[in-house]
């Protein structure tokens, strides 16, 4: 793999103490009243960006690398029908917090949020490993997410904020091949592991690998990053970061109304019309109280923002009234709804309807998957030279539509088409392209200095928001869509078989499961063809973005 770009350094900055814990030997250090950081050289530089990666890979491959092993983890535990929970619990866990953990690390300290995180990834993915029932996976993988989407979270922001704004562009790339490669090895490393050894060692290798991330972590980030070396800011110790003037700053009651109401929104979505009716009391309370809790949030975040001198709002109001900065994060939520849907959805009809095994399933996604880093890549050198990042995002947006709408025209068989990889890499170049550039935009959209953090925060929240309701909403209306014909072709019994395991279509006589599988192909056309609509929104976050002097990356 590539390394990272290397930053800027001031001359003034000097790297003598790698392993300071506390504070930096800076020599003649004028003024830095500016809340711009300064820079490492060296070593340090490079150990950080290897705990970056390093966590940045393992909380992004958690999200593909179950979906070629979910037919074997279902076989094992049982419960198929709730196998999209698998993945949309550790979602959950990211679309919940991401937000709330940077602002958190505002409060509180980078090193220390990130820290946090990371042990609560290591320790969850262990809980994962040791799961008995389905149930306790799903609530492992819950928690699995809480910590990968902190140090998800907080690894953007610590990234950006190890070079220079000149050096945005390169970082953003660099974080998107490694974001992309995550997403190409995850189905293939989660399908070799189920074909040659137990499924939990999926969870339970996260352990080892996270491990000197954490080291390299304590051992190289200040206590104060990123106001290290700065006169105004002191060395930070235990009673100054959990005094009663700083907890002052926490928005609490912000904190726990948008992490309920994502999370009875998205747990609305993802059961209705599976274990519950749509009119049942349990989605109606769920789709009312998520909204409610969501509206509210806003509401609060407005008041906080204007009213109190001392909280520091999740969502600073000005953010809602800025056109760019809304018509950024409608384009996070709605490039997470394809990105994610078409990540899970993708092997899965591979080992359904083609028969696929796991590995085989990781690999014939490949062309999507493989797009996507070379469209990051690509298209942020382009955007480093000077073209505005606004007109390839409406570029990409149009192409994602055009490609997932074509994956839902396939044949309805067995037999897999040719076009289909095409297909893959139209969708994956123009998610991949917009994965990249929007982020690439959210620091840079912001007026202020101190509201980069929480623009980076906040574009990720949409975006994974976007892929758990998007994942949600599809999963629903593929069982809602194939049950009923499934029905008519098969018993009460096969038809809960097949739901809840793929295996259960092997068992059924020739005729059967031709027709079951030509009503799962039908079932899997219909869901590209919603996230080709979903990835519309796109078009429109981004004409939402339009000004009059573009914004550029150089």
């Amino acid at each position: 793999m590539a390394s990272p770009p290397s930053a800027t350094v001031k001359p003034h900055l000097q790297d003598t103490e790698p392993s300071s814990l506390t504070r930096l030997d800076v020599d003649d250090v004028g003024d830095h009243s500016s809340d711009e950081p300064l820079y490492f050289s060296g070593p340090r530089f490079y150990l950080l960006w290897a705990s970056l990666i390093i966590s940045l890979f393992l909380s992004n491959i958690e999200i593909p690398i179950v979906t070629t092993s979910v037919a074997t983890i279902t076989d094992d535990l049982g419960g198929f029908d709730r196998a999209s929970w698998i993945t949309s619990a550790y979602l959950l866990g990211y679309v919940g917090v991401l937000i709330i953990w940077t602002k958190l690390s505002d409060v509180f300290g980078r090193k220390l949020l990130y820290a946090v995180s990371l042990v609560m990834f290591i320790v969850f993915s262990a809980a994962c490993g040791a799961a008995q029932t389905l149930t306790q996976l799903i609530i492992f993988r819950a928690f699995q997410g809480v910590g990968g989407g902190g140090s998800f979270a907080i690894c953007n922001v610590i990234g950006f904020e190890l070079v220079p704004q000149s050096k945005y562009a390169a970082i953003t790339a660099f974080v998107a091949f490694v974001y992309a490669i995550s997403l190409i090895t995850g189905p293939i490393i989660g399908g070799a592991i189920s074909k040659s050894t137990h499924w939990r060692w999926i969870f339970l290798l996260n352990v080892p690998a996270a491990v000197p991330a954490l080291l390299i972590l304590l051992v190289c980030l200040p206590n104060t990053f990123p106001h290290h070396g700065k006169p105004d800011y002191g060395i930070q110790t235990f009673k100054d970061t959990f005094s009663a003037k700083n907890l002052a700053r926490v928005d609490i009651i912000g904190v726990v109304a948008i992490w309920l109401g994502v999370l009875a929104l998205v747990a609305g979505l993802e059961e209705a019309g599976i274990l519950h009716d749509w009119k049942s009391a349990f989605v109606i309370a769920m789709l009312v109280v998520g909204g409610i809790l969501i509206i509210g949030f806003f509401g609060w975040e407005r008041y906080v923002t204007q009213r109190l001198l001392v909280t520091e709002p999740i969502f600073p109001w000005r953010f809602a009234t800025d056109r760019v900065i809304v018509g950024l994060f409608l384009c996070a939520l709605s490039q997470g709804m394809p990105w994610i849907g078409a990540i899970f959805q993708l092997p899965q009809k591979f080992q359904t309807v083609h028969a696929q095994s796991p590995i085989a399933s990781g690999i014939k996604t490949i062309p999507f998957t493989g797009a996507a880093p070379i469209a990051s890549v690509s298209t942020a050198i382009i955007a480093k030279k000077g073209v505005p990042p606004i007109y390839i995002v409406l570029f990409a947006s149009v192409l994602q539509v055009v490609g997932f709408a074509l994956l839902g025209t396939l044949p309805l068989s067995a037999a897999i088409s040719r076009a289909q990889y095409g297909y893959q890499v139209i969708a994956g170049f123009g998610a991949g392209t917009n994965s990249s550039l929007l982020i690439l935009m959210a620091p840079l959209s912001v007026k202020q200095q101190k509201d980069k953090s929480v623009a980076i925060g906040g574009f990720n929240q949409f975006r994974f928001m976007g892929g758990a309701i998007g994942l949600a909403i599809i999963s629903t209306a593929m069982t809602g869509f194939i049950r009923p014909r499934l029905s008519s072709i098969l018993t009460t019994s096969e038809v809960d078989l097949v739901l809840k395991s793929a295996e259960a279509l092997s068992k059924l006589n020739e005729r059967d499961r031709t027709e079951a599988v030509v009503v799962l192909a039908d079932g899997y056309n219909m869901q590209f063809k919603i996230l080709a609509g979903l990835a519309g929104l796109q078009v429109i976050g981004a004409l939402m973005m339009w000004q009059k002097s573009q914004i550029k990356a150089t």
